[in-house]
């Protein structure tokens, strides 16, 4: 009997063996959804053939919603295209992004009960179905959550009573945790959990907290660091890949890159030099010494005609790195619908040492907020760091957001984004690097 057991069923596929890069020789799933809207607007062909990740951010979505197919319908499609590369993000935390409501969800901040058998277990139910059993499965799990704990949770400028409420009652820990043992536990799953980016844990006072916070997270709810497979950066961002034009340890007259207006003593000035030592510190705290790392380069590209060409004037330090950067935002805390951001990267294979893939995780095209308020069923409120007219906060130095006018709630299509990220592309369309 135990024999029969184990026959394959015809139409089933057996589950291989995690690799140690499930991008490597793979093929990914393009999203019709996302590739139709892209297709449909003035040269938005050049890219609508690319892979990125399927957002799951509310429970509805796992079924569907209007003009979206759910998981199950992506899942299928994936198979019947020929793919086994599925990229999912999971992103439904109870009091979920506690310091930005442009991306709150539809859970109270204890509302763990729910998060478990409403959303991780059925997205598990799905993800565990023999007939996805050939898909490398890639899980992104809850973007912001947990760097907003070593930043947003009492004693900063930044810091909001959301998310010291959310590290009081140790739910987005405990959601972490259950996520990471409940998918991991599926054999074709590799976890990747979202670790911000440079402009938000590049400082001494961050960075080791923050590996040991994930640490934590990824030993909760009865998860190991085996469940965690790897980490993402810059995940639904802009921060620029690489800073060709200046380095952290340049000086000018005798004052330091790092003493700069922009930089403000940050240690990284990129994701990718960002990216690799992050890993290196997981590492060191514990996470296996294969982890790989991804790199969000969908919205990163900084290019068009107002890409600096080279250094910045010798005259003072602020003056070498603003004449010389690539990310053009006011502040590095700017984060919702930039003016003048492009398409990054297209997605890559093991591009550098300790990184496993460029993707694209936040779909270019798909609003960060709306810039007014707008009544919505999603569980979605209005931040001022949509508004173009905010003159900001604590988060972003008080200053103006560079937000785009016009926005619509979070993750619906945003036309004039789209177009300005694909004019603004680097490298540019048409040439450079395609995955």
């Amino acid at each position: 009997m135990g024999a029969s057991l184990a026959v394959a069923v015809p139409g089933q596929a057996s589950a291989a063996a995690r690799v140690d890069n499930p991008y490597t020789g793979a093929t990914p799933y393009v999203n019709p959804d996302w590739s139709a809207k892209a297709a449909a607007e003035p040269g938005g062909a050049a890219v609508a053939n690319e892979p990125s990740f399927v957002w799951m951010d509310r429970i509805a979505a796992i079924g569907g919603t209007p003009g979206a197919r759910g998981l199950r319908a992506h899942l299928d499609t994936a198979v019947s295209q020929g793919a086994d590369l599925f990229q999912v993000v999971v992103y439904n935390l109870p009091g979920r992004d506690c310091a930005a409501l442009a991306s709150n969800g539809e859970l109270g901040p204890t509302e763990l009960g729910r998060y478990k058998s409403d959303y991780i277990d059925p997205i598990a139910d799905i993800l565990a179905d023999p007939a996805y059993a050939s898909l490398r499965i890639v899980t992104l799990i809850e973007p912001d959550s947990l760097p907003n704990l070593v930043t947003n949770a009492g004693g900063t400028a930044g810091s909001t009573p959301e998310c010291a409420t959310m590290k009081a009652n140790g739910n987005y820990e405990k959601g972490v945790g259950y996520a990471l043992h409940t998918l991991g536990a599926i054999p074709n799953v590799y976890n990747y959990v979202d670790a911000a980016h440079h402009g938000w844990l590049g400082w001494d006072s961050n960075f080791v907290p923050a590996a040991a916070q994930f640490k934590k997270a990824a030993t909760t709810e009865g998860a190991t660091v085996s469940d965690v497979h790897g980490f993402i950066v810059n995940t639904a961002n802009y921060s620029a890949l690489r800073e060709p034009h200046f380095k952290v340890t340049d000086s000018v007259n005798g004052t330091t890159v790092r003493q700069s207006r922009w930089v403000d003593w940050n240690y990284y000035v990129d994701e990718l030099s960002f990216a690799q030592a992050l890993r290196t510190e997981l590492v060191r705290q514990g996470f296996a010494a294969d982890l790989g790392m991804l790199v969000d380069t969908a919205r990163n590209g900084w290019g068009g005609t107002s890409r600096p060409t080279g250094p910045g004037p010798l005259t003072s330090a602020d003056a070498y790195v603003d004449g010389g950067r690539t990310d053009r935002r006011i502040h590095a805390g700017n984060w919702c619908n930039q003016s003048g951001a492009g398409i990054g990267e297209r997605p890559t294979t093991a591009p550098e040492p300790g990184i496993d893939a460029y993707v694209w995780a936040k779909p270019p095209g798909e609003s960060d907020g709306s810039s007014r308020p707008v009544d919505n069923d999603e569980g979605k409120g209005f931040d001022r760091m949509c508004d173009p007219t905010y003159t900001g906060n604590g988060r972003n130095g008080y200053n103006l957001t560079g937000a785009l006018p016009d926005s619509p709630v979070a993750g619906h299509w945003f036309s004039a984004q789209f177009r300005e990220l694909l004019r603004n592309a680097n490298p540019p369309l048409g040439g450079g690097n395609a995955g």
